[in-house]
């Protein structure tokens, strides 16, 4: 079985809402906004590139990707594997960044059974709260950063579930505040 990995940055608070300067937030931009860069602390975002084998994607976020990443030498590895996007709603991929529509959270347990490796979400709010309450997600890659921003779409939903006991396999804590936990879901 594939491992699922919701990789995100996030608000002490849980908010993970525009955090490279999107429009239509209050606080876009939160993520360099008063917090100096500190490059250490976004290795994991190399690793995670190199590691995985597929991105997986909510509508909202792949619409806002498409026309984007196709374009950005940084993202070479993600541009080159296999993309899916979750939606009822999208009738066709973007041409400039081909990906395979999945219409349901029962569609990316049956990829989740295919062989492969790592399967990485990122952005996409909505679906990996959706997935979180399914029991689709295997491990969290999270950049905690120092601030809390109130009101935003947050990581986790607040569905009325049994608790998730998560184990901490990698820490580190960073000169400008940030942090970050890599995080796996205990079964």
């Amino acid at each position: 079985m594939r491992t699922l990995i919701v990789t995100a940055f996030v608000s002490v608070d849980g908010v993970m809402e525009a955090p490279g300067g999107e429009s239509g937030y209050r606080n876009t931009g939160w993520t360099f906004k008063d917090i100096d860069f500190d490059p250490a602390a976004y290795e994991i975002k190399g690793r995670e590139q190199e590691e995985a084998t597929a991105l997986l994607l909510g509508r909202t976020s792949y619409e806002v990707f498409a026309p984007v990443w196709p374009t950005m030498a940084e993202f070479a590895g993600y541009n080159a594997m296999p993309r899916y996007v979750v939606s009822t709603t999208l009738a066709e991929a973007d041409p400039r960044w081909p990906a395979t529509i999945l219409r349901s959270l029962d569609d990316v347990a049956a990829v989740k059974e295919t062989d492969g490796g790592p399967i990485a979400v990122h952005g996409s709010a909505a679906l990996g709260q959706s997935l979180a309450d399914a029991g689709l997600v295997d491990r969290y890659h999270l950049l905690v950063f120092p601030v809390l921003l109130g009101a935003g779409k947050r990581l986790f939903s607040e569905t009325d579930k049994d608790k998730t006991m998560l184990k901490l396999v990698e820490f580190e804590a960073y000169p400008n505040g940030v942090q970050k936990q890599v995080l796996d879901v205990v079964r």
